[in-house]
């Protein structure tokens, strides 16, 4: 039999047909997965949504006004409590709330400063700073006062990193650095903690007695005690704007130590949500304090002229004390404890290094 011969062109049809089939072979998955999504999206836009149980029970879980306490075989704080409600209304009010209006209030302390500075300058002594002087603090209670600074600006510098490092530090520090920075400022934060009870405690015992409330203290205040306008109010050994400093930060020194300690020693059955008030209160009160000291520490250097002396030497100068503590500096005058600068250096050098006070100085608070 002789060979059957195709066409050409048959031959090349044939051709064709095989790699078309092998084609459609190859991309068959591909677009079988197209279609199947594509009817699968087409499907569950036409199906009717079937509520997720576990969604809503963890939704109905979350918005209930309280926490809800259950059973369980765990002992520990609040190992009954599936849920706690307010650990995302503490973390918003952290986030939202605190850190910015901080920072604003931080800001603005400064900027008012500045502004009162530009516009009220440095107060001077109108009769000029003398060749007199009084004694005004001890040794001791220099040694306390700048003991107990030292510890607050260290606290306070390591709770801002901490509250305001990651949005601040991280963008020029990176992140591994800050968080070494961040680690260390915990740890200090911690450990120095509850040395400013400490502090705080020996301020207290120490110039409690020279800050109660007197005659004339109330006048003093609202004449602003001559920072604001020309005139100087008599007051005694401490005005009332320091007294009333005195109190506020006891005060408020109180929420902190009680607040910082629940923090540091979650040993004694607080809750999270214990833990949570007792942040936002730490946090808020250290603020005011920060806002109070900024201006403290204003008017002991820049402020005014002559109120550091007292703080560094010991002995402030007459004419200061005469314009701003009239009443103590009458009574000191009278009582003969004016004494001269030369006097003061050689008082100073007395005692390997400290000073001997003149007679009945010691006494002359109130």
């Amino acid at each position: 039999m002789g060979r059957v011969l195709f066409p050409q062109n048959v031959a090349d049809a044939m051709k064709g047909g095989w790699l078309f089939l092998l084609c459609v072979l190859m991309l068959l998955p591909l677009v079988t997965s197209t279609a199947a999504m594509g009817a699968e999206t087409a499907e569950q836009a036409q199906a009717i949504p079937v509520p997720n149980p576990s969604a809503d029970l963890w939704r109905e879980v979350r918005q209930r006004d309280g926490i809800l306490v259950g059973k369980t075989q765990v002992a520990g704080v609040d190992s009954g409590a599936l849920i706690n409600p307010y650990g995302e209304t503490w973390r918003n009010f952290r986030m939202q709330q605190l850190i910015p209006y901080s920072g604003y209030l931080l800001v603005g302390m400064l900027l008012l400063l500045f502004l009162f500075f530009a516009i009220r300058g440095k107060v001077k002594v109108n009769a000029g700073m003398s060749d007199k002087k009084l004694f005004r603090y001890s040794l001791y209670e220099r040694m306390i006062h700048w003991f107990i600074a030292s510890v607050f600006l260290f606290l306070a510098m390591t709770g801002l990193i901490l509250l305001f490092g990651r949005s601040l530090l991280i963008p020029w520090m990176g992140q591994e650095l800050f968080s070494l920075l961040a680690s260390a400022s915990k740890e200090g934060h911690n450990l120095f903690g509850p040395v400013f009870v400490v502090a705080l405690l020996l301020i207290f015992i120490r110039f409690v007695r020279r800050n109660i409330y007197q005659r004339g203290d109330l006048t003093w205040l609202l004449k602003g005690g001559g920072i604001i306008g020309k005139g100087h109010v008599p007051s005694n050994f401490f005005n009332m704007g320091e007294k009333s400093m005195f109190w506020l930060l006891v005060l408020l020194g109180i929420v902190i130590i009680g607040s910082g300690l629940i923090l540091v020693f979650p040993l004694f059955g607080q809750t999270r949500v214990t833990m949570e008030l007792a942040h936002l209160s730490h946090a808020i009160t250290t603020l005011l304090m920060i806002l109070v000291i900024m201006g403290h520490i204003y008017i002991g250097s820049v402020g005014m002229e002559g109120a550091l002396d007292g703080m560094t030497t010991g002995y402030c100068d007459l004419n200061w004390a005469r314009e701003h503590h009239a009443q103590w500096a009458e009574r000191c005058e009278q009582e003969g404890q004016v004494v001269s600068e030369a006097e003061v250096s050689r008082l100073r050098g007395e005692s390997s290094g400290g000073h001997i006070p003149p007679a009945g100085a010691q006494e002359s608070g109130q």
